[in-house]
């Protein structure tokens, strides 16, 4: 294989490795990625099926805080906010933290931290209820059609809006 090849499979293989980032964390007036939630208690979460409403997102506590991607993220624990701090990008929610089913539809719009599920060892958000139905009418097509999206959709079209219909807490408990 001559340089020139090698250099071009790295280069791709570097490519792929990672995701591709479209722009900032989605930070509602929390100022905190994920409202503040602990994305790293979402993976002990049992998960339920598709069709029933997750269980409840842990808040994290502002005395566990770390930044990732231009955002400053919080935890339920120190235990958690090290692993993630160890490899954020096996936490981190798809999509810097926007909903999956709008970015399938090709934009970015805020994501409920409730409304949440784990496919394939990857977080995703969805922003209200009614979306979360039709994102999991098919999970693995809006996956596709996403990931496809969001290397089209430009940095500068994240939301900045506040997440519709939600009633919870937003940002980490403080002490």
């Amino acid at each position: 294989m001559s340089l020139r090849t090698a250099a071009i499979a790295l280069t791709f293989l570097a490519g792929s490795a990672f995701p591709a980032l479209a722009g900032d964390q989605y930070v509602d007036s929390s100022g905190y990625a994920a409202s503040g939630y602990d994305v790293v208690a979402y993976f002990d979460l049992e998960q339920v099926p598709i069709g029933t409403p997750q269980k409840a997102a842990i808040r994290g506590n502002a005395a566990y805080t770390t930044e990732h991607n231009g955002a400053k993220w919080a935890f339920s624990s120190a235990e958690n906010r090290d692993k993630f701090a160890a490899n954020p990008d096996k936490y981190t929610p798809q999509f810097d933290g926007h909903c999956a089913y709008g970015v399938a539809q090709g934009g970015k719009v805020p994501a409920n931290p409730h409304l949440w599920r784990i496919v394939d060892g990857k977080l995703y958000l969805n922003i209200t209820k009614n979306v979360a139905g039709f994102w999991e009418e098919d999970v693995p097509g809006h996956i596709s059609t996403a990931g496809t999206n969001w290397t089209k959709i430009e940095p500068k079209n994240a939301s900045d809006r506040e997440i519709p219909q939600y009633d919870g807490v937003i940002g980490p408990i403080t002490n």
